[in-house]
């Protein structure tokens, strides 16, 4: 090129050789406007080819091949950029990385998000990748497991030997992973399966000990994203208030009407959902419960406590208060619909009370708190922070819309958002 550019010169500027300037100058003209869409093409290209890069560093984590980057440029540059982050998301590293660290959080109280590989966060990764309604998490009688050609241990509801194998094994969650019903390994009937709600390991986790409502508090935080506390609200009815609630702690009743009361009127009717289940473990040679399993009073059983289906558990300090409320099955109702927490969006088209964990998931999952929620976590998760500006709360209204939209496929919003934040 620089000879060519030289001769051209040289042409131009002899002024014995005149019959040849013009000529030279319309040459000249021609290489420098060829050079410079050529300098152009290629900074075009490598500006999509860093996009790309970028875009398969937010979803997958892991470096990409220069097929795969040159096939997601071409994508973006027919601006395409849902089809470009779904190839980055055929990596198996985003459903071995990117997605159980995104689930694991949810499924243990300290919200660890190096928890081993379980029941509960391998359904996540599961119904992510199958595009299934991730409404479905909350109330499907479906548990995803590795396929039967690993020769795994089988899936067991006293331990979670058959999710550590494929977490030792480095086994590919994105090629190995497969639906089974859930009532089928559980041991539940089928009108008791509640998505993850009802894996061992959130039985384990919010059913061990305690009377319950740590289920339905941790599934508010990891679904709905909020805690009791944003939810008070003193004006409701407490007739539904269990017996071990005081009403007077510490001899001072104020404390119950100004403060307890407001968590309790909501909390307490909801949670009577899992009336019936269990999480049972020998507390004396296996205290931490990793050998224990879920169960449920089905029709017929008694338990000996309580004279009903209902667990002992709920029936736990019953003279704290003797006149409150004693719970005799699993009928929940949501006391939310009234008052401030009418603001969570619940669909009006539910009843808003229900029998059982299977409809409560139901009346969760059909919130609009709960499609906001998923796209929030999934902000948090792909660009590492959480939303701070008009423009990144405009990106969840909008993502949040076409969750809504799509049938509630979890797997665009990541590519959404992952095309949102790829050049931080």
């Amino acid at each position: 090129m620089k000879r060519v550019l030289y001769t051209v010169q040289s042409l131009t500027m002899n002024p014995n050789r005149k019959v040849f300037k013009s000529r030279a100058n319309k040459i000249a003209s021609y290489i420098l406007l060829a050079s410079s869409f050529a300098a152009l093409s290629f900074q075009v290209n490598a500006g999509y080819l860093e996009q790309a890069k970028q875009l398969h560093d937010r979803l997958a984590g892991v470096p990409a091949s220069e097929q795969i980057l040159q096939d997601m440029s071409v994508l973006l540059q027919q601006n395409k950029p849902i089809e470009a982050a779904y190839i980055a998301m055929e990596s198996p590293a985003f459903y071995s990385t990117t997605l159980k660290l995104f689930a694991s959080p949810w499924t243990n109280i300290d919200q660890d998000v190096f928890e081993p590989l379980n029941d509960y966060s391998a359904t996540v990764i599961g119904m992510v990748r199958d595009d299934v309604d991730f409404r479905q998490i909350l109330q499907s009688d479906t548990v995803y497991v590795g396929n039967a050609s690993l020769n795994l241990p089988a899936y067991n509801r006293n331990n979670n030997d058959h999710y550590q194998a494929l977490e030792d094994r480095f086994v590919d969650l994105k090629a190995h992973l497969e639906p089974t019903s859930q009532s089928s390994v559980s041991g539940l009937p089928a009108d008791a399966t509640a998505g993850v709600l009802t894996s061992r390991a959130a039985a384990k986790a919010f059913f061990y000990l305690g009377t319950n409502r740590a289920m339905l508090r941790f599934t508010l935080m990891n679904h709905l994203c909020t805690d009791l506390e944003p939810l008070k609200d003193t004006s409701l009815p407490s007739d539904r208030i269990r017996q071990d609630v005081s009403r007077s702690p510490g001899g001072d009743s104020r404390l119950f009407l100004n403060n307890c009361i407001g968590c309790h009127t909501g909390m307490d009717p909801l949670a009577q959902a899992f009336a019936y289940y269990e999480y049972q473990f020998d507390r004396d040679a296996d205290p931490q419960g990793d050998s224990g399993a879920i169960s449920y009073n089905q029709s017929g059983q008694i338990d000996p406590v309580t004279g009903t289906r209902v667990q002992a558990k709920y029936h736990l300090n019953a003279t704290t208060f003797p006149y409150g409320y004693v719970t005799k099955d699993d009928n929940w109702s949501n006391y939310w619909r009234e008052g401030d927490n009418q603001r969570l969006g619940w669909d009006q088209s539910l009843a808003g009370e229900g029998q059982g964990a299977k409809s409560l998931g139901q009346e969760l999952a059909n919130s609009d708190a709960f499609a906001q929620c998923q796209v929030k976590k999934v902000f948090k998760s792909i660009c590492f922070r959480d939303a701070e500006s008009n423009e990144d709360l405009g990106q969840i209204a909008q993502s949040t819309a076409q969750f809504k939209q799509s049938g509630y496929q979890l797997k665009r919003v990541f590519a959404e958002v992952g095309n949102y934040c790829m050049g931080e």
